[in-house]
């Protein structure tokens, strides 16, 4: 599943700086349904947002 990105999403450049810091897809147990970029992005949208919880 393809989503439009957004302007704050991570580039290129910054996915790469991050990508050794992060865990290797495990082969035991359930396979990922969101790749690691997907959830970053997510998380620094809200972070950046600042959107209001109700």
């Amino acid at each position: 599943m393809t989503r439009s990105g957004y302007p704050n999403d991570l580039t290129d450049a910054e996915w790469n700086v991050l990508q050794p810091f992060l865990p290797p897809e495990s082969l035991v147990g359930r396979p990922r349904k969101w790749s690691l970029r997907e959830i970053l992005d997510s998380i620094f949208y809200v972070l950046r947002g600042g959107i209001a919880w109700r």
